[in-house]
């Protein structure tokens, strides 16, 4: 089964950031956590700080974690972050970025695995 870091990320208005699926790919036009897969000899903290790196082009401080979610042939491990450098923060994978109150989380559509995070959220903070 493949492990999937994914990351909460919270800015100081505890907004979280989404991030919207680009055309063309699986799932597309859906929001998303971002995060991606971890990769041999890597932990789940680094898997996070590199993807996030990757797609967003900022350092994050990858904080506790919150829960795990299986989809079948992965399980997605969820933390919670912070973005360090907010000023580099660009989509170079996603088609748009949102910052989000937690409340207003359920007016996006998100992949099945997604939706349990935003349940965990809704519930929890």
């Amino acid at each position: 089964m493949k492990i999937v870091g994914t990351a909460v990320i919270f800015n100081e208005r505890k907004e979280v950031l989404i991030g919207q699926r680009p055309e063309g790919k699986d799932l597309a036009l859906l929001w998303e956590f971002p995060g991606g897969k971890l990769e041999e000899g890597e932990t789940v903290e680094e898997c996070i700080r590199r993807e996030i790196k990757e797609e967003l082009d900022v350092e994050i401080e990858v904080g506790r974690f919150l829960q795990d979610v299986e989809g079948g042939k992965f399980v997605l491990k969820v933390y919670e972050a912070k973005i360090l450098d907010l000023e580099n923060l660009k989509a170079n994978v996603h088609r748009d970025l949102k910052w989000v109150k937690i409340d207003e989380l359920e007016n996006y559509q998100f992949p099945k695995a997604d939706v349990e995070i935003v349940e965990y959220l809704s519930l929890n903070f």
